[in-house]
């Protein structure tokens, strides 16, 4: 018999250990092939979106507030617009929205009193005016002028707007209640409804906020300080939201320099104004 060498005998097992290698090699890039996952990229969880529950007389400015803080941030808003006195019920009802940004400190008490909402920041003046028809055909010159026979008045709903409330603090306090009550056409559930009935004619006179007169449709009178109602807009997070830092990041940005901006451009006065000074939140 003949017999292998002992060198012979290590280049055999290291040639079989090599051919094994590569059988294995290509065996593995064979299974490879035949099993490919294509590279995805990890899935991202879209940000949660802001639910801000607001005054429907601040509906110009936030929405643009709206749009800016999403593009700077990346994070959407929602909003859902309604008189304030009708928000806090629906927050009551719902438990639902992050941010509340109601017309005054009022409806915030109002809130704040049923375990909705505790601190805000002001932002804003809701700064109340008799809008009359252009060219002020009935000569309507202050609120006491609202009390004459005849004239239609349109004012906000006193449980559902703070205009509303307003009218009725500024009424008392003039002692001119009942005869403006005589001549009250309509109250409405928005400030932005009276806009329109101011619009189409229906009234003589109402009582809005600065911020929502149409100079071209309407003229203005002033209701001095010492007789007005100013409100003070306030924003700030629920009690029950569960998306507390989009939401802080959402009450600080409105409230910002930046924020208030906005206002400013959609004729607020905005917080805090020498000439509002002693103004009670």
């Amino acid at each position: 018999m003949t017999q292998i060498s002992k060198p012979s005998r290590t280049i055999s097992i290291g040639i079989a250990l090599v051919i094994l290698f590569i059988a294995a090699a290509c065996a593995g890039c064979t299974s490879s092939a035949g099993n490919t996952v294509p590279d995805v990229a990890p899935a991202t969880t879209p940000p949660q979106a802001v639910s801000v529950f607001c005054g429907a007389g601040l509906k110009a400015p936030m929405q643009e507030i709206g749009v800016a803080f999403g593009e700077k941030y990346g994070i959407p808003v929602e909003f859902n617009y309604g008189g304030g006195g009708t928000l806090v019920s629906q927050m009551n009802l719902t438990r639902k929205g992050d941010v509340f940004m109601p017309g005054s400190t009022v409806e915030w008490q109002a809130a704040k009193s049923q375990g909705l909402v505790n601190d805000y920041e002001l932002v804003a003046y809701h700064v109340p005016v008799i809008v009359v028809q252009k060219g002020n055909p009935k000569n309507i010159t202050s609120l006491t002028d609202l009390a004459r026979p005849g004239l239609k008045v349109a004012l906000g709903d006193t449980s559902a707007t703070a205009i509303g409330k307003a009218g009725v603090k500024m009424f008392k306090k003039l002692n001119i209640t009942d005869d403006v009550e005589k001549n009250v056409v309509t109250r409405t559930p928005t400030i932005n409804e009276l806009v329109v009935i101011m619009k189409t004619g229906q009234a003589d006179a109402a009582i809005v906020t600065l911020d929502n007169v149409d100079a071209g449709v309407m003229d203005t009178i002033t209701i001095p300080v010492s007789k007005n109602e100013i409100l003070v807009t306030p924003v700030g997070m629920t009690t029950y939201t569960t998306n507390t830092n989009t939401a802080a990041q959402f009450v600080a940005y409105v409230s910002s320099d930046e924020g208030k901006a906005f206002f400013a451009k959609h004729g607020f006065p905005v917080y805090p104004d020498p000439a509002y000074e002693n103004v009670r939140i």
